[in-house]
């Protein structure tokens, strides 16, 4: 019975590290690089400070669409900030790019989203309607992409 439980916790350990490995790796190993966002959804007070975000420089080319699985958006240097490049099905051997998925109605790279501490709400809110808002990103060396913040563009 002990090692049933053992075996059990174990495994449901191992799967929550296989989970957060991409955004884990992308924090600690990354580069940061900035992208330019635009809200998707605006802060919801019944959700909390959720946003939920669009970055209009990483649009998937429209004629890729035939398929869906991974799909790499290589990414270059735009002044401040930096846009796709180009996409592809198949992995860059180098430069900076995403690993998505355009397995949903969207094109996903794990960035999509963003929590804001409530004090810091109103704050983020004002900057979205006043101007341009990047968001600073880490990106490991397999694309593995995670947001470390969110702030008006300066």
């Amino acid at each position: 019975m002990i090692r049933t439980i053992a075996l059990v916790a174990a495994v449901q350990l191992a799967a929550t590290g296989l989970a957060v490995a991409p955004q884990l790796s992308a924090r600690v190993a990354g580069d940061e690089i900035q992208l330019r966002v635009e809200p998707l959804d605006p802060i919801d007070p019944f959700r909390g400070a959720y946003v939920a975000l669009d970055y209009p420089d990483l649009r998937l080319d429209r004629e890729m669409t035939g398929e869906h699985g991974d799909v790499y958006i290589s990414l270059v240097d735009d002044g401040s900030t930096m846009k796709a490049g180009g996409w592809s099905r198949t992995r860059p051997e180098d430069g900076t790019y995403l690993t998505c998925s355009d397995r949903d109605w969207q094109v996903e790279c794990g960035i999509e989203s963003w929590f804001v501490p409530q004090d810091k709400a109103h704050a983020l809110e004002d900057a979205v309607r006043d101007g341009d808002v990047v968001a600073t990103v880490k990106v490991d060396s397999r694309g593995h992409a995670a947001i470390v913040a969110v702030a008006a563009d300066s």
